[in-house]
């Protein structure tokens, strides 16, 4: 480790290194928008709506103002409402579950599985019920959830399959984009996201021509005619300046997930036997994650996330309390002890940093650091 610890920073993400390598495309595409002046729905967003439908291997895409919203009218669009319920993870960040209750739905919570750090898919089945309208996997941290057990239980019992892909763009299952195998796919485009705007948006995916359709109207106003409302729709329209930026972003999106895909190898490389890390959750053998967060797992997480920040090192926990125990969903009565594994997770993950641009000298760092720590702390050990 160097001697002067603090006057070496690794941020956890770097959103400043990404715009310096594509401004002039950017600023390229904000000006043709600038230019036009077609600010509401313009041309770049039909463009970015395609482009994401051929990138995600899917028939239509649909942009809408956030990744949230994105979730609520997916679940819109099937119908699903007051009274219904939809079965998602206990481990994700909230909004999957807040979708959910936006539209009046009833999250029903299942456990992880302990490897993937995706939904257990052999615990569905039992959380089905005549309510059920739904099956929602979350493809977490980039990793693709087990779709094809998924698929299998929502054929036979007549059910809808939303993906929530917010962490996974890109990501591959048996060699197939992650988005397009459901119903409909969804995904955030925060700015933080492997393919993020410079603000809010989302897009939704679907090979189901009425689905899209659906969600256009529900998006703006219920209308396709202006002032022509054919059902009670929303303003959730995906902003023409960000979807400049996407399609910007898009054609890059392949190189900065491989990029990705080699900071986890090397994390992996560097952490391997450091004493009571686990260096990732594992990578299914069906699986092509893309990285949005590389995650590691300690008894002492706490002190170790101190350690990492008084040497530079920002990390970020992901996620600290699991959907039900969060004072927000008391109401579905679960209580602690529900899902062990959740839990007992939640208390010991730990994000490093993680972005295409990422040197490898700063994963060297960062890695030495974790490593320094394992030595210092005798009761260090695997989670």
């Amino acid at each position: 480790m160097p001697s002067d610890t603090t006057a070496r920073k690794v941020a956890f993400v770097d959103l400043r290194a990404q715009f310096e390598t594509i401004k002039t495309e950017v600023h390229a595409e904000i000006n043709a928008v600038l230019e036009r002046g077609d600010f509401i729905l313009g041309n770049s967003v039909a463009e970015f709506e395609r482009e994401m439908a051929v990138f995600c291997e899917a028939g239509r895409g649909v942009g809408v103002d956030s990744g949230t919203s994105a979730l609520e009218l997916a679940l819109m669009a099937l119908d699903i409402g007051a009274g219904d319920e939809v079965i998602t993870v206990a481990n994700t960040f909230i909004a999957t579950t807040l979708a959910i209750s936006y539209v009046g739905a009833v999250p029903v919570l299942v456990e992880m599985d302990p490897d993937t750090f995706q939904i257990d898919v052999t615990r569905i089945e039992a959380a089905i019920t005549e309510r059920t309208k739904a099956i929602m996997p979350v493809h977490l941290y980039g990793h693709p959830a087990d779709m094809d057990p998924i698929l299998e239980i929502a054929a036979r019992r007549g059910l809808r399959v939303i993906e929530d892909a917010s962490q996974a763009h890109g990501a591959r299952y048996k060699g197939r984009r992650v988005g397009a195998l459901g119903d409909v796919g969804v995904f955030s485009l925060y700015p933080a996201k492997n393919l993020g705007a410079y603000g809010d948006a989302g897009v939704i995916v679907t090979n189901d021509d009425a689905i899209a359709d659906k969600i256009l109207l529900l998006r703006n106003y219920g209308s396709t005619v202006k002032y022509h409302h054919e059902i009670k729709g929303f303003n959730r329209r995906l902003d023409t300046l960000q979807a400049a930026v996407l399609r910007v972003k898009l054609r890059h999106l392949d190189t900065w997930n491989a990029a990705r895909r080699g900071h986890a190898e090397a994390y992996g490389d560097l952490l391997a036997g450091v004493g009571g890390v686990v260096a990732r959750p594992q990578t299914a053998a069906y699986a092509e994650p893309v990285f949005h967060l590389y995650v590691i797992r300690i008894e002492q997480r706490d002190e170790l996330q101190e350690y990492l920040a008084a040497r530079g090192i920002s990390t970020v926990i992901h996620y600290p309390i699991p959907i039900h125990l969060q004072p927000a969903y008391a109401d579905l009565g679960y209580a602690a002890g529900a899902f062990p594994t959740t839990e007992a997770y939640c208390e010991r993950i730990l994000s490093l940093p993680m972005y295409a641009e990422l040197g490898s000298d700063d994963i060297e760092y960062v890695c030495a650091a974790v490593s320094e720590f394992a030595r210092n702390s005798e009761t260090s050990t695997i989670a």
